[in-house]
């Protein structure tokens, strides 16, 4: 921080004013996470000095002894929860994130697992005070939705979803089968941290396959007569991406070039954790493949992280948005480990 303060403080600062303005904007975040740990530090300082007053009277009044055991646990409480986000350590841990979720094997039921992660991520998000934005959707043939891609805005929302990642697996009575039986179905989880324009990625205008077509919602009807959905094929690579949520084409091209920069730049830092890993001689297994997480409604109710093997009973209560058991156990598990985020 007092290198930046020290860059700010030069005369020819703002010649550059894009790069001023990136290292104002982390010195603003630096300078407030100093500010949150030195205001703990105050407020327990002036509690045990208060403690310490009324331990000196023959008498100590318990008032002011209750106040000092609520304050001790509220400080307790804030020293764990900032203990918990120095598990943020990654570049862009701090910063947006971008959500999908494909529907996999299993048919319907699938595309309708699809659409209930898609509801218990934006419970989560809510709960999180976050902003969310559908970015792209496409409902499934008789229910659910085929894919999603849902943007989400707030502090630390890549640090925290990133351990979402991989294959999720349900199991229940199927309530499309006549006969009510019981099915599997498998949902992929994708999540890009939403990358700011000064991430620079190569993207040639010549690498890309732009396609426009007509939005359509379920049943094929058309949302808009006319041709304002796009589809962005990244040739070098194969990425597809596309939009249709928004009113024009043009805004609808801004969000899908948004979605394939920040894909591709998790290619890239994908391509460097696996030649590291082939350095050290480490196996490292597709990322998209691994299955991560069951969510078991028959024959009993049960959601289990098959990575970290923390497990609960409540199964309502997660698929309603409680997941931060989840994500805590997964983080506090890949410390030490060499994770990249």
């Amino acid at each position: 921080m007092s290198r930046l303060e020290k860059d700010a403080a030069q005369p020819d600062f703002w010649d550059d004013p894009e790069t001023a303005q990136d290292k104002m904007q982390k010195l603003a975040s630096l300078r407030e996470e100093v500010e949150v740990w030195r205001g703990l530090e105050t407020r327990t300082r002036e509690a045990v000095e208060l403690l310490e007053l009324a331990a000196a009277e023959e008498e100590p009044d318990r008032e002011v002894v209750a106040g000092v055991e609520r304050e001790a646990a509220d400080l307790e409480r804030e020293l764990a929860r900032l203990e918990f986000s120095l598990l943020f350590s990654g570049e862009y841990d701090k910063g947006d994130a971008i959500l999908a979720i494909h529907a996999g094997a299993g048919g319907t039921d699938a595309q309708d697992w699809t659409e209930m992660l898609a509801r218990m991520y934006l419970r989560w998000a809510e709960a999180q005070g976050y902003h969310t934005e559908v970015l792209d959707s496409l409902p499934g043939e008789e229910a659910g939705l085929k894919r999603i891609t849902i943007g989400i805005e707030g502090r630390y929302a890549y640090g925290y979803l990133r351990a979402e990642r991989g294959v999720h697996r349900l199991v229940r009575l199927s309530p499309f089968d006549a006969a009510h039986r019981r099915h599997t179905s498998f949902a992929l989880v994708e999540v890009w941290s939403d990358i700011q324009d000064d991430v620079r990625v190569n993207i040639r205008p010549e690498d890309l396959e732009v396609e426009v077509f007509r939005a359509s919602g379920a049943g094929g009807q058309h949302v808009q007569k006319n041709a304002t959905a796009v589809r962005i094929t990244h040739l070098p690579t194969g990425i597809v991406v596309s939009c249709q949520n928004e009113r024009s084409q043009t805004q609808n091209r801004e969000v899908a070039m948004k979605i394939l920069r920040a894909r591709l730049y998790e290619l890239e830092l994908e391509k460097q954790e696996q030649e590291l890993a082939r350095l050290k001689g480490t196996h490292v297994d597709a990322r998209w493949g691994n299955q991560i997480r069951s969510y078991v409604l028959h024959p009993y109710k049960m959601v289990k992280d098959l990575r970290t093997d923390y497990e609960t009973g409540n199964v309502e209560a997660v698929l309603n948005g409680r997941l931060d058991e989840f994500i805590e156990a997964y983080l506090r598990s890949t410390v030490g480990e060499g994770k990249k985020s």
